[in-house]
Parts: C-alpha cells; sequence; structure tokens
C-alpha cells in the first residue's frame, strides 16, 4: 500500500521512447519495462519516504486501462514522459495523450506463467535463458500485458497469463532480485504433432511372385547318425528333428506369447509380420538367375551353328 502522505501522482504527455532526443540510439530501451520521467518528477519523490526501487501505476482513465513499470532515467522534457512502444499499444495511448502516473509498491513475485504469441518463439534454442536475460531489462509484470522482447534482431510478443502472489486490484508484481519460476504456454498457432500410422508395409511392397515355394519344415544342418565309442549307435536323427520342430513357432504364437507376458504389448494389424525363408534360402526382392554352367555353354554353342553346309560346286556321280 502507498502512504498517502507520500503519493506521487502527476499527469504527462506520453510519447513513445523513439521521439525522444536520439531515439534513434535508445531503440532497446523499446523492449522494456522502464519509462522516463523529468527531472522534476525526481525531485519531487526525493522529498518522498518512498520504497526502492521506484515502481509506477500508469493509468489511461479513458480507457480504464493500466499497467506497472519502472523508471530507467529522469531525462525527459518538463511535462512529458517516455514509454516503450509495446506499453503505449497496451495502454491504447497516442503520442501527446495525458497519462496518470503513481509511485506504488508491489509484492515480489514467485510465480509468472506467459505465452508467446508465435510459433516463431520455437526456433530459439535456449529460450529460458532468453526470457531471464530478457526480463533483467523489466521492473514489474502486469498481467494481460503484451511485453516485446528483442533477441538475435528479431522481435517477439509474450502476454502474461499468470502472476502470483495475484491481487485483482491491479495485478502486478515486481521481479526486482527476485526468484521467479517461469511457465510457458504453447505458442499461439501451435498444434501437437499426430502420429500417423503408415497404411502399408515394406514387406507388403516386396515382389513376392517370384519367391518360389518351398517345403516350411524345419531342417537339421547335421542330418547324419552319431556312433558312440562302446558301439552303442546314436539316437536317431528324426527324433532329434522332431524335438527341434517341436520348439519352431511361428510369428503370430510369438505375438500371442509376447502379448500373454505384457498385456501393454501392442501390434499393428496391417502388419504381416517378419519374413521367414527356409534355411540356405536367400531374398533379395526379385528372381535370382543363377550363372550358365560349363556344360550349358558349350550346349549353346553348338545349338549357334545348326545348319547344313552347302558347296557351290556340284559333285559329279562316280561311276
Amino acid at each position: 500500500m502507498v502512504n498517502p502522505n507520500n503519493e506521487f501522482a502527476e499527469f504527462y504527455r506520453c510519447y513513445p521512447v523513439a521521439m525522444m532526443p536520439n531515439g534513434d540510439e535508445r531503440d532497446n530501451n523499446n523492449y522494456s519495462g522502464k519509462i522516463f520521467l523529468p527531472q522534476s518528477a525526481l525531485e519531487k519523490l526525493s522529498h518522498m519516504n518512498i520504497s526502492y526501487p521506484m515502481l509506477f501505476r500508469l493509468i489511461n482513465a479513458s480507457q480504464a486501462r493500466h499497467t506497472h513499470a519502472g523508471v530507467l532515467e529522469f531525462v525527459a522534457e518538463e511535462g512529458r514522459a517516455y514509454l516503450p512502444q509495446w506499453m503505449m499499444r497496451t495502454l491504447g495511448l497516442e503520442p501527446g495523450q495525458l497519462l496518470e502516473i503513481k509511485n506504488t509498491t508491489l509484492a515480489l513475485g514467485s510465480f509468472v506463467r506467459i505465452q508467446p504469441q508465435s510459433t516463431n518463439f520455437l526456433d530459439i534454442s535456449d529460450p529460458k535463458a532468453v526470457l531471464e536475460n530478457a526480463l533483467r531489462n523489466f521492473s514489474t509484470l502486469t498481467l494481460g500485458d503484451v511485453i516485446e522482447i528483442n533477441y538475435n534482431n528479431k522481435i517477439y510478443e509474450i502476454k502474461v497469463l499468470d502472476v502470483k502472489p495475484h491481487f485483482e486490484e491491479h495485478g502486478g508484481i515486481s521481479i526486482v532480485e527476485t526468484d521467479l519460476e517461469v511457465d510457458f504456454a504453447p505458442p499461439v498457432g501451435y498444434t501437437e504433432p499426430t502420429a500417423s500410422i503408415p497404411k502399408s508395409t515394406i514387406k507388403s511392397k516386396m515382389p513376392m511372385e517370384h519367391l518360389e515355394a518351398t517345403s516350411t519344415k524345419p531342417t537339421s544342418s547335421f542330418q547324419g547318425a552319431g556312433q558312440s565309442l562302446r558301439g552303442n549307435k546314436g539316437k536317431d536323427v528324426a527324433k532329434a528333428n522332431g524335438s527341434s520342430s517341436s520348439s519352431t513357432s511361428t510369428p503370430q504364437g510369438n505375438r500371442a506369447d509376447a502379448a500373454a507376458l505384457d498385456p501393454s504389448v501392442t501390434f499393428d494389424p496391417e502388419d504381416d509380420g517378419p519374413l521367414n525363408l527356409p534355411f540356405g534360402q536367400l531374398y533379395f526382392g526379385y528372381q535370382v538367375i543363377p550363372p550358365k554352367s560349363a556344360d550349358d555353354t558349350e550346349k549353346d554353342k553348338e545349338k549357334s551353328f545348326g545348319g547344313a553346309g552347302k558347296s557351290l560346286r556340284t559333285t559329279k556321280a562316280k561311276s
């Protein structure tokens, strides 16, 4: 609360920072939360028992709008105050309009929720570090304000969605020398990416018509019979094959077993499973034509000259 005996309340004609003398050299002040007041304001404030840092409430009564700001310098001409451009827009002011400025005291902020007004803000690699550096130029934040920051010569608008502690009377907090928690809301125009399920699998596009049908029965790499040193014959290979075949499983069986072990496991109904080939057979996506053997080459040469020879001379019949 402000002590009534030490209240500073003055009306000034407000102008954007760009209209200050040498305003082109103060362009960075457009991306801050501080204003410029005349020297007479400093003289009045110095005779009052006010708290520091100096904070002010800016009121445009004609449009029932207000915001808060700190002061950067007391270098403005008498009767004038210079504001950042975003602050002029927030208050709905035109250059030369009257603005009431009062000194105030705000509670130290502990939390703020902000929302970038463009998805371009996502291009920043470390937005928290950028925002932390930009907020050093601000003394206050007010609920509903759309502030501006400058990063890499690009202007980003950021709206203040929530502040804590929150006071209905003014909705402002001080962010000078305080530990402020910042929460980012999704930027305006941002949509969550949706995961698309492919309609066809790679396997379904493979040319399977050239793949020769072969027996799917499991084969054994070692089909010989074992011999014992004691003269007893080993077990029949077929028995071994039978035991090995009993341990084989189909892709559908594997999926059912996996689903039974872990109910959270899900499978794509359009996926026809892995490509299982018989032992010793490879698939390259097209028909494999083996090279011709030496016998086939000789036969081709014999077929190349299959005609009967003719002579230009007529042979006389032997007597």
